[in-house]
Parts: structure tokens; sequence; C-alpha cells
């Protein structure tokens, strides 16, 4: 393996960490022993044309500095390809890296648990969720849970978790059910009244919430949460309990595993991983292994 690596950083993240982040990880890699490259872009699709051409160049790893965004983007670039990702997770919500059990807000510690594992056991495979063409790590979200996420991408501040608080209760007031035919595994086509359908690599999506509560990402299945026909109060009721994971007790959530799933709604655009990923109909399966992750614990985060 080569002895250079990447270092792909949203300089925005966090308000400015990632810039700042990225200095002391620079750092700590090169303490390790490693010759360290920094690509940033413009935009998103130049960034992301840089970090692929990191890869394609053979660097040992590509590191992502920055929150979910900045994983979401380096996906598209590691996946399927054999080179590692290691994360320093210094954004609002880092879902993927509580996940996988990844330091967060700690750039050197992440720094140097990325080291250690290059030079140990090369990243411990992760599954990954992909629909279409795009790659996702934590949580496909659709019905009210990505109109919040909609609402919330759009909002300046605050950061993290109290973003998607503000963004549901905006929401609220134009709280309907949604009907949906879903697929689960190539099965039948069923119709689901539903408020939301989640689809979980990983348990965590909006900065802390547990939808999935139940997903790990090496298990070769999507954990998928169901959020029947519920009034504003029952919502209200059941919310709260997400950041637990105890909403999948409540009577009106019901949940599946499976490798893929088929799901197709009017009007309802998906996000995954925080990012807009298109309009439904739209077809998720769990790719087993697709990614080498870095500094990931013997265990990752689950039940």
């Amino acid at each position: 393996m080569t002895c250079d690596i990447t270092l792909f950083v949203n300089p925005t993240a966090g308000r400015g960490r990632g810039a700042r982040a990225a200095r002391p990880a620079a750092r700590a890699l090169r303490d390790a022993g490693f010759g360290v490259r920094t690509v940033v872009g413009a935009d998103a699709a130049e960034a992301l044309g840089r970090a692929r051409e990191a890869v394609a160049g053979g660097t040992g790893a590509l590191v992502a500095v920055g929150g979910d965004g900045m994983v979401s983007l380096a996906l598209q670039a590691v996946a399927g390809t054999g080179t590692p990702l290691g994360v320093i997770a210094v954004g609002g919500g880092d879902d993927f890296a509580r996940a996988t059990g990844l330091p967060i807000h700690d750039p050197v510690a992440a720094a140097r648990s990325i080291a250690a594992s290059l030079k140990g056991d090369g990243g411990r495979p992760v599954d990954l969720g992909r629909a279409g063409d795009v790659w996702f790590g934590t949580v496909l979200a659709s019905g009210f849970d990505s109109r919040v996420n909609e609402r919330g991408n759009r909002m300046r501040r605050p950061s993290g978790r109290l973003r998607y608080d503000l963004a549901m209760l905006a929401e609220l007031a134009a709280l309907r059910p949604v009907r949906y035919r879903m697929s689960l595994d190539g099965g039948p086509e069923r119709e689901v009244e539903a408020t939301l359908i989640a689809v979980g690599n990983a348990a965590s999506y909006g900065g802390g919430m547990r939808i999935c509560a139940d997903a790990v990402l090496d298990d070769g299945l999507f954990d998928i949460t169901v959020v029947g026909p519920c009034s504003r109060t029952t919502l209200l009721t059941v919310f709260p309990r997400v950041y637990r994971g105890t909403h999948l007790g409540h009577r009106v959530v019901t949940s599946h595993r499976a490798a893929s799933v088929s799901l197709a709604a009017e009007g309802l655009t998906a996000y995954a991983d925080g990012e807009r990923l298109g309009p439904l109909p739209l077809t998720a399966a769990t790719v087993p292994g697709a990614l080498r992750l870095l500094g990931a614990p013997g265990r990752l985060v689950g039940p």
C-alpha cells in the first residue's frame, strides 16, 4: 500500500471546523509516517471529481474531513473500489461517525485511529446502500422526514439536532399521510399508508435521531421503519422517543428487514445521508462490504 493518503476537506463544515480540523489531522497523519495531500473543490461536483482522480491515481486512503455531507460525497468516490475511507467528523450531525463508533469533533484522535488502522487491518468492511448510481451510508428518508430534511437543509441556523427539531415543527402544519407502494426483496408490491418510510443502513439521521434504531452496518440488511398515519399529537408523542430508539415499540410504528426495497409515491422526494436523492419511485439495495472503513471499532454501534 502506498504511504500517501488524501485529505478530502469541506472547509465550511461545522462553521469552519472542517478547515480548522484539517491542519491537526494532517499533522497527526504525517507524524505517523504518511505523506498527505489535500483536495478541495469550488463546489461538490468539482470536489468529487478531484476525489475520484485521487482514488484512480492510487491514493492509499481517502480521508473525509467534515460532516455527513462530506462523507456522502466521499462514498461516491471510494465505494466498491477497495480504497479505504477515513473520517474526521467535525460536522453538525455526524451520523455516519456515530454509527461506526468513530471519534467526533476530535480530529487528532480520529487521525491517529486512521493511521493505526492503515498500519494494521487496512480498514473494516462495512455495508452501504445504493439507489441507482448513488451510494449512502446511513438512512434513506421519504415522507415527513424527507420534507423535514429538505426544510432543515435550507436553514442556515441553528446547527445539528436543533435545526431538524425546528424544521419538524414547521412541517407539522402540513402533516398528511402518504399512500406508498412498497416491495421488499423483489416480492409483491403492496400499498402502505404512512407518515414516513425510512430505510436504514445505519441507525440514525438528523444529528442522532435513531429512526432505524436496530440497524448495523455489517449485517447485509436494511432496517426499514414505517410510521403509519398519525395525528400531530401522536407524532409529537412519538418524536421525543426517536433519540432513544424506543419509538419502535409504539403502535403506529412497524419495522421490516430486507436486502432491497422499492418505494413509489406521488410527489415525494427522497433524501439519503441528508442529501437530496431525487423523486420516488426508487429501489435501494444493500451492498455488503462495499466500503473499507478505517478506524472502526471491533463492534459497530447497534442495539
